[in-house]
């Protein structure tokens, strides 16, 4: 009886440890970092899918337990990010933790506004041209300051020529007639907001032809999103 209590748990542990091990099995488990193998064969569409299965798990709660310390000893000697991420540098909107990934998954460029400059060209550029990313994802945010500060037509030492890039979209953002078009008009500044990620879209396609031809080849794509701050939901634009 004993013998045969044994075997049966034995079965039965055995069987728990397969179960685990299939249920493991997806390409974002919190350990995997992706090699050069998993970065070729995702594919732009894969790579937004992705950001998108990470945002869901970071607004339910089920964010991956990752052990950060063991990916950045892994990633240490290389590394293969599938995705690009321009954001404001608002500290509530961290590209990492709102997509759930891990040491090594992306690359990340912070500015107010999340507004492009030639340093951040040249960064997108070898970022997918060179190492092989296949997104690059504008990412806006709600309640936005730097936004906010343009729509009041701020002047600040260098803070000046920052907003003077999100102008365009202010000055394109309709209103309604009797619609204050400043920062107290909530409304407006969501709605500048999401043109301003639609314009840096633009003129980076227009700024930079290797990325252009990039997109041109189906090889990467290049879309705009918006970051809600108290849902912590992304929205690709």
């Amino acid at each position: 009886m004993t013998h045969r209590l044994f075997s049966t748990a034995l079965v039965l542990l055995l069987l728990v440890a397969g179960i685990a091990l299939a249920t493991d099995l997806p390409s974002d488990r919190p350990y995997v970092t992706f090699n050069a193998a998993k970065q070729d064969a995702m594919t732009p569409e894969m790579a937004i899918n992705k950001l998108k299965a990470g945002n869901r798990r970071f607004v339910d709660g089920t964010m991956h337990n990752r052990d950060l310390s063991a990916q950045a000893q892994r990633t240490a000697s290389a590394q293969y990010p599938f995705a690009v991420i321009l954001s404001c540098l608002d500290s509530r909107s961290a590209p990492e933790i709102i997509f759930d990934q891990g040491v090594g998954d992306l690359f990340v460029a912070r500015v107010a506004g999340n507004v492009i400059s030639d340093d951040i060209l040249g960064s997108f550029e070898f970022a997918t041209k060179v190492s092989g990313s296949k997104v690059i994802v504008v990412m806006g945010h709600s309640a936005c300051g730097a936004v906010m500060g343009a729509c009041d037509g701020v002047e600040l030492g260098h803070l000046t020529g920052l907003l003077a890039k999100i102008m365009p979209a202010v000055d394109a953002t309709p209103v309604p007639a009797d619609a204050q078009r400043n920062a107290s008009n909530a409304d407006f500044v969501e709605a500048v907001t999401a043109a301003n990620t639609k314009l840096q879209v633009a003129e980076i396609l227009r700024q930079s032809p290797i990325l252009k031809a990039l997109v041109d080849q189906g090889e990467i794509k290049v879309v705009p999103a918006m970051h809600n701050l108290s849902t912590g939901e992304v929205e690709f634009l």
